[in-house]
């Protein structure tokens, strides 16, 4: 039988609006879920039962009264522990927050909450959000649901775990260089990093930055699309916040396919790749390529991303963080440390070079999709690796120059203003979830995400490519 926990978001959103499912049963069953699975796993951080407990009864009363539903009109929605919620514990995953107890939701959870959801628990992340492995201080490291001594990646690496083994139905999450696409990959959920703007974010020091978003994260494109139609808004408080946001379909039909013209790339030209993962991918590429109207290897021409990239992210964070650097560096992770002082190396001719390269990044992706729907690439450069290593510091036999290279698969289209999707498919050849990226312009959101609808269709048929479901013991 079912249980609650177990069922989508948007097959539990039905049946909570038919009074099929009490949106009280439905938590009960995700704070089961999390009693059972988070002591071996570390994905839940923060849970206050007893407002959580409250809010679901009166969202319950609110069914039965037959009043108006939001779109995630009780369920319930892990927050990212980056985003600060009104009486919860919120870190940020620092020692420097880590008995923060926030006054006011961000706004981010406070359009969660105008949809009707119930805003659940706080999920693990590294200290900032710095780094590809979800592990701090203050909570530890969260483990991979299909492999305990690997890590989930990071930094929405809390919420990917949580959703993969069925804690709740829908979580936030955060991207910068793969935050959000990388945890998805590596635990086989969704997730999607939307446009600039389309989900406001109003939390930033720096706010004209289009290239740190927040986005959606569920088990499946539906899922993931509905948390998506509830986090979009028009607020002026974000600079990219556009009226152009809520103009969104109230449901996902699909695109067909065989119109489409799909770019494949195991490296996109630029970034070190694990040579089993080139394979993997070109193998999953194999099975499903026939369905597109064009199925070509290509990629975008990148220029020097990753000079381009480092300045530009060094500049972010000592805009956002050298304060606790100057103040407070005894309490910080190396991570956090690593970024600020990599940042003050650079002078203003760099950062000048730097936005320069990034325009013509960002032109040159544009060009490419003159011919292209849609580009696909692996989430993520190497398997799932253990939570013990910070970072992966070698690939082919080649060592890394900076602790960040290795997602350079996720930050060269960050570069570029993108929007993608990321789909788990199948299994890679060390049996650990393998994960897709699904790449247009900044924009094509709509488009990208009709695509993404299809193509899960036709990868969850082909047991070489659908989604694979962890089994704890």
């Amino acid at each position: 039988m079912t249980r609650p926990n177990d069922l989508s978001a948007t097959e539990a959103r039905k049946l909570i609006g038919n009074k099929q499912l009490s949106p009280l049963e439905l938590t009960k069953s995700c704070i089961d879920q999390i009693e059972r699975y988070n002591p071996s796993i570390n994905a839940v951080v923060a849970i206050n039962h007893e407002d959580v407990l409250k809010e679901a009864k009166k969202a319950e009363d609110d069914v039965m009264a037959g009043k108006e539903l939001g779109l995630l009109h009780g369920l319930p929605v892990g927050i990212k522990d980056l985003n600060p919620v009104k009486d919860l514990r919120s870190t940020s995953g620092s020692k420097l927050f880590e008995n923060r107890i926030p006054d006011y939701d961000d706004s981010v959870v406070a359009d969660i909450r105008a949809e009707g959801g119930i805003v659940f628990c706080k999920t693990n992340t590294p200290e900032f959000g710095a780094g590809a492995n979800t592990k701090n201080k203050v909570y530890g490291a969260t483990c991979n649901p299909f492999d305990l001594t690997k890590t989930p990646a990071g930094s929405s690496g809390g919420s990917a775990a949580a959703l993969a083994t069925n804690m709740m139905p829908l979580a936030n999450g955060s991207d910068y260089g793969g935050s959000l696409r990388t945890p998805a990959g590596y635990c086989g959920v969704t997730g999607f990093r939307p446009s600039p703007g389309l989900v406001p974010a109003t939390e930033a020091s720096v706010s004209l930055n289009p290239f740190s978003v927040q986005g959606p994260m569920g088990r499946d494109v539906s899922d993931t699309y509905l948390l998506l139609q509830a986090q979009v808004n028009l607020n002026r408080a974000d600079p990219f916040s556009s009226l152009n946001s809520l103009s969104m379909p109230d449901e996902l039909i699909g695109a067909d396919l065989s119109g489409v013209k799909m770019a494949y790339s195991p490296d996109l030209g630029c970034a070190p790749v694990d040579n089993n993962i080139k394979a993997t991918l070109l193998e999953k590429i194999n099975t499903f390529k026939s369905n597109f109207l064009l199925s070509k290897e290509d990629h975008p021409d990148f220029l020097d991303i990753h000079e381009c990239f480092e300045i530009i992210r060094g500049f972010n964070f000592v805009a956002s963080h050298k304060e606790k650097f100057d103040l407070h560096k005894d309490l910080l992770g190396p991570n956090v440390i690593d970024n600020v002082e990599r940042g003050l190396k650079y002078n203003l001719a760099d950062v000048s070079w730097a936005h320069v390269m990034q325009t013509k990044i960002y032109k040159s992706f544009r060009n490419f999709f003159n011919e292209y729907d849609v580009l696909i690439c692996p989430a993520a450069a190497v398997s799932p690796y253990p939570h013990e290593q910070l970072f992966v510091d070698t690939i082919n036999g080649k060592k890394m120059p900076t602790y960040m290279r290795w997602l350079a698969l996720s930050y060269a289209s960050t570069m570029a203003i993108p929007c993608v999707w990321a789909l788990p498919c199948g299994l890679d050849h060390k049996k650990m979830p393998f994960g897709i990226q699904l790449i247009a312009p900044a924009g094509k959101d709509v488009q990208l995400s009709e695509i993404a609808k299809s193509l899960e269709s036709v990868l969850m048929v082909n047991q070489l490519t659908k989604r694979p479901v962890p089994e704890i013991k």
